[in-house]
């Protein structure tokens, strides 16, 4: 298949064929490696489907339940593989039920393609049976939108698309494409995009900046390291884990960063942001020199802005000038492509130790330990915890698994708990906040790296909203691994009632159906969890499972996550409790 795909794409860059708009489209897709597509199909797009039917072969589709399933299995697929996911739906509410996806995939900065079709060019704007103005819609979220009105304009526009996605700091790019377009016939071929006079996505190193930060890096006492999803999505870890080990700097991580070093690097001190570890938090307002790379000082790591690292001198090593001095203002802004601007520093920066330092991070470890851990990892009471469920696969996956979590308590357990070995391991939805991101992500990142173990980590309100892709799963027969983590409660908010709403608990209480009953409906194995005596064989069962399985632990119905930084407040009012 990747063959036969390889010999069209040469062919097509090399000669001319007359063919119509759709088959131009899914020929353009080949021509950028694309194998995997995901959508669904309607009135509008009916062409190029028809095209894809031809070429079943070479392409794969994915006929997902719901369109915003589409984009978020798009978004695991590009989150674990590094290549840029595609989606694609229909005109009017096809179009629309994207936009979820494709808010999310801008803010997390995941490259991604969506196509979707479009009323014909002489039928736009007269509220034609199923148009809308999704390119007016998704130009907020999108790093280019563009509505094709003609056949021969869809090779160069899917590849400035392809290119503007992955390039730089990746995004969505969503294409429009009017049905008259897809019907056309026109002469085709195809040339990849390598640049765009207007477009520069990566800026180049200046050697003052890489001096200026390294001058304080080498006169540090107390340095402190927070990274992002930047060093992922730079394919920059081996660069990143060199600096860390010569400057010997504590290093923590955002919820996007995670699995950039394996968890058990002794460098590695943990997770930032409202419910991150007790000593990367607090010692952000201690350090002198603080150094962000690939991170955007998103509210949720910073907490209170006018009380965050006021006593540090501030790096930033960022690709997007947008964010050097957006949140927080910065002494040093170090522009470049992560892997280039570490490259390029790692010389002039001194070999370090910072024993005594390190040592107060340890210190707050083991209070977070007694006041936090112990209980959520080790439980003495008789109710089930979240992390327990996480130690456990842990154990069982070895630290090997992908973790693709959803939104709320179980996603915040997830990342704190989940233990990784190798990058691109922690699949979440981190700055849109996503509810029903989970499911259908796990479906991507299985397709996108077959090799490894998925495992899906879903509150039992998340699960309900894209629920309906256990029907993509049993189409598929994708093996990914479900647990929902089931409380009856929309957890994270009935924490915030509980803390700060003098536990009114409006509208979060849920009455759950049987979730075992309707995985099996779809033909999943399941098996429900409600005694700590039977939880370590049902997680063993589910990981050594070569087929999907659906796992639910019912865990206790009132438990909080901490540690928690309230809203507005400073890193340094961390509660444990």
């Amino acid at each position: 298949m990747a063959t036969q795909a390889k010999t069209i794409k040469n062919q097509l860059s090399e000669t001319s064929i007359r063919i119509s708009g759709a088959e131009a489209v899914i020929r353009s897709l080949l021509a950028e490696d694309v194998n995997i597509l995901y959508g669904y199909p309607g009135g509008a797009i009916m062409p190029i489907y028809d095209e894809l039917y031809k070429f079943q072969d070479k392409l794969q589709h994915v006929l997902t339940r719901h369109e915003q399933g589409a984009t978020h299995s798009a978004q695991g697929f590009a989150r674990v593989s590094g290549r840029v996911g595609v989606a694609m739906a229909t005109s009017g509410p096809g179009a629309t039920n994207l936009v979820t996806g494709i808010a999310d995939a801008q803010i997390d900065s995941t490259p991604m393609v969506c196509i979707t079709g479009q009323v014909p060019r002489h039928l736009l704007g007269s509220d034609a049976f199923q148009e809308t103005d999704i390119v007016g819609i998704c130009t907020p979220v999108t790093k280019w939108s563009y509505q094709i009105t003609k056949a021969s304009e869809i090779p160069e526009v899917i590849a400035k698309a392809f290119y503007i996605a992955k390039s730089g700091r990746p995004g969505p790019v969503l294409i429009d494409i009017t049905k008259n377009a897809q019907i056309e016939e026109f002469d085709f071929s195809y040339k990849k995009c390598t640049g765009i006079r207007s477009y520069k996505p990566v800026p180049k190193v200046q050697k003052s900046e890489l001096e200026a930060a390294a001058n304080l890096i080498n006169n540090a006492k107390k340095p402190m390291i927070v990274w992002g999803q930047g060093v992922i999505l730079g394919e920059a870890e081996e660069e990143f884990k060199a600096f860390v080990e010569k400057t010997g700097i504590p290093a923590a991580w955002t919820i996007m960063g995670v699995s950039a070093i394996p968890s058990d690097h002794p460098l590695n001190v943990g997770m930032v942001g409202m419910h991150g570890n007790y000593g990367p938090n607090v010692l952000t307002n201690e350090c002198d020199v603080l150094i962000a790379i690939g991170m955007r000082f998103d509210d949720r790591v910073t907490g209170n802005l006018e009380t965050y690292a006021k006593q540090a001198k501030i790096i930033h090593f960022e690709i997007d000038p947008a964010e050097i001095n957006k949140n927080v203002s910065v002494d040093v802004g170090v522009l470049g492509d992560v892997k280039e601007t570490l490259t390029q520093i790692l010389p002039i920066v001194n070999a370090n130790s910072y024993t005594s330092w390190l040592e107060e991070f340890s210190k707050k470890d083991k209070i977070e330990f007694e006041k936090v851990i112990k209980n959520d990892l080790h439980p003495t009471k008789e109710g089930l915890t979240m992390g327990e469920v996480l130690k456990l696969i842990n154990q069982e996956t070895k630290q090997e698994a992908v973790i693709v979590s959803d939104v709320g308590q179980h996603q915040m357990i997830a990342c704190r708990y989940a233990k990784f070995n190798q990058s691109k391991s922690n699949i979440t939805s981190g700055g849109l906040g996503t509810m029903g991101f989970a499911l259908p992500a796990a479906i991507g990142a299985k397709m996108g790296a077959p090799e490894r173990e998925v495992i899906a980590i879903i509150g039992d309100g998340g699960y309900q909203m894209t629920i309906q892709e256990l029907g993509t799963i049993f189409q598929t027969k994708v093996p990914v691994k479900i647990v929902v983590l089931n409380n009856d409660f929309l957890g994270m908010v009935r924490q915030w009632q509980q803390l700060f709403f003098d536990k009114r608990y409006a509208s979060t209480e849920l009455i759950n159906p049987d979730f075992v009953k309707i995985a099996e409906g779809y033909f999943i194995k399941a098996k429900r969890v409600e005694k700590r005596e039977h939880l370590e064989a049902a997680v063993k069962e589910m990981i050594q499972s070569k087929e999907a399985y659906f796992l639910e632990v019912c865990v206790e119905k009132e438990d909080n996550v901490f540690p928690m930084i309230p809203s507005g407040a400073s890193v340094s009012d961390i509660r444990l409790s």
